[in-house]
């Protein structure tokens, strides 16, 4: 009994001997194939990583570059000259360009940076943060009619928006452009009580209401640029005041930050 089950043993571990390598000679180039694609997807994955690394540090220096031109207009040819694949270095190079717009005080520059910031905000598959920022920050500098003003800042305004109580802000100022002192003064109470607005926001929005309660009378402090006709018959003319209503210089956002500036009154 001890040998036939010893030669049983022996017959049952060679077919199984068997059985295992017929599996491995039918099996084994997908074995192979498997090995090849891991290796070879790690491979893919790491050097797109580094194409990537290097054409954010390529965009990177390109900004620094850019910003450091002698002068807003240089800047802004400069910022127009970089090159950018993603919808968010879009948005960022226009968010420059108006900043350079705003602070160089030429109102046609600022017209075109806005016009910028609203073709980038509406590339696809762009975060609905960099969109916000660009519309927002479009209205700031050139702002729309009343009308079309509302619509967008509303939209900017909704609950749980990333800066909806900058756009609340706005459409104060929004308010006052429109001759709607009472609305302007709701909106700027409920903003100075906002939980979701900063420290910064509520103060210039407390600033804001005790101006207007005085008297006060918003102003733009931004020089008007003469038409053509105007410019022939005087050269060199001085900068004029506009009592409509106008946005703070200082409201320059970037992403999760504000200006701290509030607009000129006049008394």
């Amino acid at each position: 009994m001890s040998n036939t089950d010893s030669f049983i043993d022996e017959v049952t571990d060679e077919v199984r001997r068997d059985r295992l390598y017929g599996l491995f000679r039918r099996w084994a180039w997908l074995a192979v194939v498997i090995v090849l694609g891991i290796v070879g997807a790690a491979a893919w994955v790491e050097y797109s990583r580094a194409q990537d690394r290097a054409a954010a540090q390529a965009f990177g220096d390109a900004l620094l570059a850019a910003l450091e031109a002698p002068d807003p207009a240089a800047r802004i040819a400069a910022l127009g000259a970089v090159d950018a694949s993603r919808p968010e270095g879009r948005v960022l190079l226009a968010l420059l360009a108006a900043g350079e717009a705003a602070a160089g005080g030429a109102g046609a520059d600022a017209d075109a940076a806005a016009a910028d910031l609203r073709v980038a905000a509406e590339a696809a598959g762009l975060p609905r943060r960099y969109r916000d920022l660009a519309m927002l920050k479009a209205e700031m500098i050139a702002p729309s009619d009343v009308a079309q003003a509302r619509l967008i800042l509303g939209a900017l305004a909704e609950p749980g928006a990333p800066y909806a109580a900058l756009a609340e802000e706005q459409l104060a100022l929004v308010d006052l452009r429109a001759g709607d002192l009472a609305a302007a003064l709701e909106r700027l109470r409920s903003l100075a009580r906002s939980a979701a607005a900063t420290a910064g926001l509520q103060e210039r929005a407390s600033q804001l209401i005790v101006t207007l309660e005085a008297g006060s009378t918003l102003i733009d402090t931004a020089p008007v640029l003469p038409e053509p006709a105007a410019q022939e018959a005087a050269p060199t003319p001085a900068p004029a005041g506009d009592t409509a209503p106008a946005a703070p210089a200082g409201n320059e956002t970037t992403d999760g930050a504000e200006g701290d500036a509030a607009p000129a009154v006049q008394q």
